[in-house]
């Protein structure tokens, strides 16, 4: 498997995963779905886009992209979908370590994680194990698909 800049050929695959995730309604502050249309846009309209090729099939795809404007534009953001059948494999690993060398690569020198939830355990422990600092915990920051409010963590390394 190999992480590589997504192509216009990896977007329906991209469709469906990340529609997945938002559909989860867990992870993502997304409600509406991509389609064709909106997709080539969201994700052409990215500072870059990676995706984990496991033998031309699509298992995770990452989103890179300015987090502010100006004085703070040094600072970027990403997210995360990985293939719900293919979890488990490391495969978010893969994509966060690339994501990091891409925003290095684009000039960027902190990468920053608004609004990971708390209860998303999983990319908790892989950030903090990455070397990513936690900021800190806005109660309730984080909608639910069940409508419940779970707290979020914010957390940032330096690249």
């Amino acid at each position: 498997m190999i992480v590589r800049r997504y192509t216009h050929d990896d977007i329906d695959d991209m469709i469906r995963i990340w529609n997945c995730v938002v559909e989860s309604g867990d992870a993502f502050p997304q409600e509406e779905l991509l389609d064709r249309e909106s997709a080539e846009k969201f994700f052409g309209g990215q500072t870059w886009c990676g995706v984990a090729d496991d033998d031309g099939t699509v298992r995770g795809l990452y989103i890179l992209h300015p987090n502010n404007i100006g004085r703070c534009g040094h600072i970027c953001n990403a997210s995360f979908a990985v293939d719900m059948d293919a979890r488990g494999l490391h495969i978010g690993e893969r994509l966060v370590r690339d994501c990091m060398d891409s925003a290095r690569r684009t000039g960027f020198k902190i990468l920053q994680f608004n609004a990971v939830v708390a209860t998303n355990v999983h990319a908790r422990h892989l950030y903090e194990r990455l070397g990513f600092v936690q900021l800190g915990t806005i109660p309730g920051g984080f909608r639910m698909k069940d409508g419940r409010y779970e707290d979020i963590c914010p957390y940032y390394i330096e690249l």
